[in-house]
């Protein structure tokens, strides 16, 4: 084991050193990945110093998430201490179903449900657990408000016609989950948005009327804390009033953007949250933890009880059931993704991550303002948002995306809102300074100015 830990530390320190250096790797086409890499499993053990030099290839070829100049998905960075519990976590190797087995590390995911049932506003009666993602905390949000709207389906099946809505903007997860809880796909009826991507109450409320009057049977109202694209906060209290009106069950999906429950400046964006049935948010988004990192909370902890719990008396042998977490929990054995954000947390206080969170947002306002500034740029996006969304020139957003990243300059995605393409920037990165956004539009211009026929050659 200390061999292998020595060599963990070695590559580690190449990683570090390249990632200043080369922020970006060159991308290896996926045609030629088998032919690049020795990533092929073979009949014979690898030698220790050939295993080294495969494995440091491996590393130093993938795809570099914690630079600045990756902008590419809803995370990014390293936080050094949330890293250091993640890698405690894999040494300690527990699995976090029961007291027995977890100890102590039980206490550490009460305390993190604890703390984030007190700052919405949740009261005694709420709890809340970790699920393998910010998907599957949907998923377990969708399957409780099922089992609360007709606790017998769980026993006898989905007989009944039950409808989710969900907005135009909110994430895919919604109609895979509903296919996996046998709702299907059809009966997910989405709800039009605002200008800026807001579900639209009024719509909400027309939907509701229309499907009751035909016979059909809502139950779950799916809102959305950030939504992908555009980084939209849904209002919660209007559609809490619908909910409660018709006895739907209402979840905030948080996992971008919901840590702004840490901040006391951005919290206002969730106003109402106390009034929703459950809640998610992921700690490996907006907090900066290694993924994965996903909270999904419940105002009612009897309903996380009657969906979850399930007897075995092979596994739960001690303990009551407060403190053996696979009474509440989709998985049997998991990991421990608790720790990592304790960590973080700990040494930082509530206060630090709330500095994590109000940096994000100034980064936001410091590329808003350069694009406002600059007439070569056509900005898409809000205040009170972490997506830049823009066009640079009118090229493209797809061709300028695609070519730096071939081009390994940086790594960008693109969206569309309302027909329109662009590039969306996320300022998710807390590790980033100004100059670090600034340098990041410096890049494009460059880039552009060095390729700007090829880039063109498509622009009408």
């Amino acid at each position: 084991m200390n061999k292998d830990l020595a060599l963990f530390q070695k590559l580690s320190e190449k990683l570090l050193k390249a990632e200043q250096e080369e922020p970006l790797v060159k991308p290896i086409p996926a045609e030629s990945l088998f032919e690049t890499l020795a990533i092929s499993l073979e009949d014979a053990p690898a030698e220790d110093e050939k295993f080294e030099e495969i494995l440091e290839k491996l590393v130093l070829s993938t795809p570099r998430t914690a630079t600045r100049l990756f902008f590419n998905q809803l995370f990014g960075g390293r936080n050094s201490k949330a890293t250091l519990g993640d890698l405690l976590a894999v040494m300690l190797n527990n699995s976090m179903y029961t007291y027995k087995v977890a100890g102590p590390q039980v206490g550490i995911e009460k305390e993190i449900i604890r703390k984030s049932c007190n700052l919405i506003g949740y009261d005694k009666h709420s709890d809340g657990t970790f699920a393998p993602g910010g998907s599957m905390s949907n998923f377990m949000a969708m399957l409780m408000a099922r089992d609360a709207f007709n606790e017998r389906i769980k026993h006898e099946g989905v007989s009944q016609k039950l409808i989710v809505y969900t907005s135009e903007e909110s994430h895919y997860s919604i109609p895979k989950n509903a296919a996996f809880m046998g709702i299907g796909r059809d009966q997910v009826h989405y709800i039009k948005t605002n200008s800026i991507g807001q579900m639209n109450p009024t719509h909400l409320a027309a939907r509701i009327k229309e499907d009751l009057e035909n016979g059909l049977h809502p139950f779950f109202v799916n809102a959305t804390a950030g939504t992908t694209v555009l980084g939209a906060f849904d209002a919660i209290e209007p559609l809490s009033k619908l909910c409660k009106k018709h006895g739907l069950w209402l979840h905030v999906d948080g996992a971008y953007c919901g840590s702004v429950i840490f901040s006391k400046k951005y919290k206002h964006l969730l106003k109402g949250i106390e009034l929703t049935d459950s809640f998610s948010y992921n700690a490996h988004k907006m907090m900066g933890t290694p993924l994965t990192c996903s909270i999904i909370l419940s105002k009612h902890k009897k309903h996380l009880n009657n969906s979850f719990s399930n007897d075995a008396a092979y596994l739960y042998q001690t303990d009551g059931d407060d403190y053996n977490l696979g009474k509440t929990s989709i998985q049997c054995g998991r990991r421990n993704d608790a720790l990592k954000f304790w960590t973080l947390w700990k040494s930082v206080g509530t206060s630090g991550l709330e500095k994590i969170v109000n940096h994000q947002f100034h980064l936001a306002q410091v590329a808003r303002d350069y694009i406002k500034n600059n007439k070569d740029y056509e900005l898409y996006s809000f205040d009170n948002s972490i997506s830049i969304c823009f066009n640079y020139k009118g090229i493209p957003a797809e061709k300028l995306c695609t070519a730096l990243y071939e081009y390994s300059e940086a790594m960008v995605g693109y969206g569309t809102f309302n027909g329109t393409q662009f590039i969306r920037l996320v300022t998710i990165n807390s590790n980033n300074s100004n100059q670090e956004i600034l340098n990041f539009f410096n890049v494009i211009e460059n880039f552009v100015e060095e390729n700007h026929s090829i880039l063109l050659t498509e622009v009408i």
